[in-house]
Parts: C-alpha cells; structure tokens; sequence
C-alpha cells in the first residue's frame, strides 16, 4: 500500500509572494526577500538532488530570479505554492500545508518593553511561583540568553520573549530553574495565551554559566490546536499510521499523531531514513527540520545556511533510491528566513513543492493546501478539506 513523506524544510523559501509588501522585518518590508536565490548568490550553493526534483526552477517560477549553481532539468515534480494566512510563521504554514488555513488574525505582542500586558505578566508569575520576569521584549532567543541569564541565575526569574511571531517564549535554566518546571510553566498558561490566539507557547531550555550558555535540545512547543481536521486527522480517521518527526506533534497538538520522533535535525533524518524501512504501509511520514530557521535564518548566517541545505540534499540523496515504487515524498517549507535579509524575522515568501514519485512534471503555481490534497490522493483516504491533488 502507498505510502506519503512530508518534509517541511523549515524557512526554506522562494521568494515572489504576492502580498510580501504587506509583511515587515522593522520598517522594511519583506518585498524581495528570496532565502535560496539571495543565499546562492551570497554564499554559493551546490544541491543537486533538489535542484534534479526542481528546486531551481522552482524558484524561477516563483519570483523570476535565477539562483545560481541551479538550472537542471528537473526529473521530479515541482511547482511554487503561495500562502492565504495571514501569517508567516510556523503554524500558520504548516497548519495550510496540512489542509487549514488559519481562519483568524493572529496577536502579536508590540515591538516595545514591556511587550507583555500586566495580566499575562501576572499568570507567568502565578504559574512560576516568582515574583518577577526577566526580558519582557523582543529579542532572539540565543541573545536574550546571553543578556538575561546571568539575572536568571540571581533571581530564579523566567526569561520571557517574543518576536513579530504570535509567540510567548520562556527560557530557563535546566538545573537551576528545572526542565520539568519550565515544561509545566508553559503548558499552564498556555490556555490563556491560545484564548487570545496567541499561536504558541515555547519552552526555550538552555544550560551553561554566564559567558558560555547554550540551548538544549529540549524545546517544547505548546501550540493553539487546528480549528478543524488536518491531513493528520485524515490519515489517522482511516486507519493509517501517521508517523511525526520533529515540531510536527508540537504544531498539531498531538492531534491525529500516531508516533512521535524528536532530536536535532541529524537525528531527524535518522528518524526520516530509518522509516524509509519501518513505516507501515498506507503510512503518513510528517517532518520538520527546524534548524534551517532557527540556526541560520534568524541569525542572518548565509554561509551556515547554504551548509545546511548542502548536508540535507546529501542526506535526501541517499534516501530517494530506497523508497519504495509507489512511495510519494514532498519536500517544501512553511514560509521564508532570508539571511541576507535586514532584521532577524521570517520573510513572507512562496515555498518549493518538490515531489518525488510522480516523475518530471512541472506542477505550475499551487496553494499550499494542494500539498495535503495531494497526500490525501495518493493514500486513497477521505479528505473534506481546503485544495486539489495535483496528482
């Protein structure tokens, strides 16, 4: 029985969104942003394998723009899928990806300090047992780190942060603070912060002494759930085995998930390549590898960027020959992270669909919701929601 490989390369767009001078890093407007062609250009890239599925055409069709060291006639499927939701961050994309687009407006906390009202501020504390916050701004993660952990050490203060995402993240310590009481923290106020559609609430852990901190790999996403079903609860509805690796239990709630898998994103092709051989058949593999975005797009590092879409393609290219005849795999992304790009936010971008298993078939201009259309299609199961199979 056919079975689907979703993997959602985290922030890996295109360029070309039509509505990208509606969406901002600062004051400048994500107009132009193009996170594989502006790093092809900057930093060089060498991805065959995606480039063989479509990737350079991809972005070509997409924003008009040639990213060099592409250009291969592509043997897979590809096509460039443009977002509805009003939204370009994680949930968002993946949500529509999996068949829902978001149905409201997301809050955003304001780029100011404070960036949390007094009666979130109050419930952090509550649900802490502190008497006090550190942070209480936007910032990136590994620099508030670096700017409040030492204060965090001294009071036993969460450090709380948000970005232009809808976001309340809390960082803490996981000895001095605990990694359980960071997790519990969260997941108490999240009811409250999803009430006011805030999209996530996200346990940061980290370890270290002043001057030498590091994030653990211990993040934990407590996300809003999908207002509806999702390709997950689809495949899931039928019988079949969904299998999630990565963020993917996190983004949906645990809702439709069968089999969950985490790690950093080597141990996550571990994941990917070890189901290549375990999954059952009918089964629904969905992947997320972070690392592109969290590691090199909001750092703004083209040149760690351009390395890790370079050890992926390497590593997708040992898994498409042992994929089995009547295996699907999609590689796409949820939004863009130009690291060339002013600010340190998502850019609002078209994303790659790059389909094995279909043969050399250019799939033109496509919703992200084709995606699970086209899952669904290809597992023979019912699906009652948003996009068509470009099957």
């Amino acid at each position: 029985m056919a079975r689907a490989f979703l993997i959602v390369i985290d922030s890996v767009g295109i360029g070309g969104a039509p509505d990208a001078d509606q969406f901002f890093n600062g004051d400048l407007p994500d107009t132009g942003a193009n996170t594989v062609a502006h790093i092809a250009q900057t930093a060089g890239l060498q991805v065959p394998v995606m480039d063989a599925l479509g990737l350079g055409a991809a972005v070509k069709l997409a924003s008009g723009e040639d990213a060099p060291g592409m250009g291969t006639a592509p043997t897979g499927g590809w096509g460039a899928a443009t977002e509805v939701s009003q939204g370009k961050d994680t949930p968002s994309g993946h949500w529509e990806l999996a068949g829902v687009p978001v149905p409201w407006d997301w809050h955003v906390f304001p780029d100011a300090q404070p960036a949390f009202p007094d009666e979130v501020v109050a419930q952090i504390c509550a649900a802490a047992g502190t008497d006090g916050i550190l942070g209480n701004r936007h910032s990136s993660g590994t620099t508030i780190i670096e700017e409040e952990g030492e204060a965090h050490l001294k009071t036993g203060w969460p450090i709380c942060y948000t970005s232009a995402d809808s976001v309340l993240q809390i960082a803490a310590h996981e000895e001095h603070f605990g990694l359980d009481r960071l997790l519990k923290l969260c997941a108490d106020i999240a009811p409250v912060l999803h009430e006011m559609k805030v999209g996530r609430v996200i346990a940061r852990p980290f370890v270290g002494e002043p001057g030498d901190f590091k994030r653990t790999g211990n993040r934990k996403d407590f996300a809003i759930a999908p207002p509806s079903p999702t390709i997950c609860d689809y495949v899931h509805d039928a019988g079949r085995k969904v299998y999630a690796v990565g963020k993917i239990g996190d983004i949906f709630s645990m809702r439709g998930i069968d089999d969950l898998r985490k790690g950093r994103d080597d141990a996550l092709m571990g994941h990917i390549s070890d189901l290549v051989d375990e999954a059952d058949d009918g089964a629904l593999v969905f992947a997320n590898l972070v690392e592109f975005d969290s590691e090199f797009g909001h750092r703004r590092d083209p040149k760690g960027y351009a390395g890790h879409l370079e050890w992926f393609d390497a590593e997708l290219g040992r898994i498409l020959p042992r994929l089995r005849s009547d295996d699907l795999l999609i590689v796409t992304a949820d939004h863009g992270n130009d690291p060339t790009w002013s600010g340190t936010d998502h850019t609002r971008e078209r994303v790659p669909v790059l389909v094995h298993g279909i043969g050399a078939r250019e799939l033109g201009q496509l919703a992200f919701t084709d995606v699970a259309a086209s899952i669904a299609a290809h597992l023979g199961v019912k699906y009652n929601g948003e996009g068509r199979s470009f099957l």
